[in-house]
């Protein structure tokens, strides 16, 4: 969703950012439905990244900053890439949960697999259930079951996968959004439409919601699966919400926040863009080729970061 690369530049939050930015949100933060203490995924407060193992020192003060401003249902994701031993995977889990951590969620799908050795998994979902209890989240429990099912333990490349799977396709039981590099990268499985066959169509989940919003290392405040669109910076999130968004500024966010992607879509002819002659799989596939085409033309800016776009092949 979000076009994380190891060729992005290592632009980690500051210190002192994430605690400006922790102290904004912190009494905004909803609670998990089962109470303070529990996590749930689309309550809390989740660190995320691309991969927040990859800085875990500055991960585990952005865990102690949440504790000390009593943030509730605070839990962490990772693809458990540095779970290389039980010793390692205990020590820097016990030390989270010692600093205030509630628990965690653990990413398992084929895409994960092509680089993390699937027994690093395994071995991060055993020793954070024995820490975290029913704190711990799988996602997506179909693929950690269909992998032990089948005695994946190693790498395995999406095309072995896919021939491994054959005839087992879980596509219909789990989610996937088709939007950052999934949009341009899986095309070929999934059947394409023009344009206008999106133009009466919502955004789904809604574009503007006030649940699972990301909160960036750059300042931008993110709609939870909507890589490179910003509705502002979170440092003025105060005003944001108490004065809305200026739109006039931000013509792309008006287009989505109406859910006029026709809109849009004319908007962006006027800048040269073209429909693709090959169609699209899903409405944000095309929302996705559109603003894509806008960055390359005129700085827009709401359509941030800039590698986002970058990176997206």
């Amino acid at each position: 969703m979000y076009a994380c690369s190891p060729d992005w530049k290592a632009d980690w939050i500051s210190e002192q950012d994430m605690e400006a930015c922790l102290s904004l949100l912190g009494e905004k933060i909803q609670p998990s439905p089962r109470g303070r203490n529990s996590v749930s995924l689309n309550y809390g407060l989740h660190f995320t990244g691309g991969e927040p193992f990859l800085n875990f020192d500055l991960l585990v003060r952005a865990v102690e900053i949440a504790h000390e401003l009593k943030i509730p249902s605070t839990f962490v994701e990772t693809n458990c890439f540095w779970c290389w031993s039980d010793r390692v995977t205990g020590e820097k889990l016990h030390l989270l949960k010692e600093k205030g951590l509630r628990g965690i969620l653990i990413s398992v799908n084929p895409f994960y697999a092509e680089y993390v050795p699937f027994e690093r998994t395994e071995r991060c979902i055993r020793i954070s259930f024995e820490l975290f209890g029913s704190n711990v989240m799988v996602y997506q429990t179909e693929y950690y079951h269909q992998f032990r099912h089948l005695g994946i333990s190693e790498k395995i490349s999406l095309e072995d996968y896919m021939e491994l799977t054959r005839g087992e396709d879980l596509t219909e039981k789990v989610e996937l959004f088709l939007t950052g590099r999934a949009a341009c990268r899986l095309t070929m499985f999934y059947p394409r439409f023009p344009a206008r066959s999106f133009f009466d169509e919502p955004c789904r989940p809604p574009f503007l919601r006030e649940w699972h919003n990301h909160f960036d290392n750059y300042g931008n405040i993110m709609p939870g699966y909507c890589g490179g669109i910003s509705l502002g910076t979170w440092r003025d999130i105060d005003h944001l919400i108490n004065e809305g968004i200026d739109l006039e500024e931000r013509p792309v966010l008006n287009f989505l926040i109406s859910d006029d992607v026709q809109g849009l879509f004319h908007f962006a002819g006027d800048y040269g863009y073209e429909e693709s002659p090959d169609g699209y799989v899903s409405r944000c596939h095309l929302c996705l080729d559109i603003r894509k085409s806008l960055v390359s033309k005129r700085d827009f800016r709401e359509l941030t970061p800039g590698e986002f776009y970058s990176h997206l092949a």
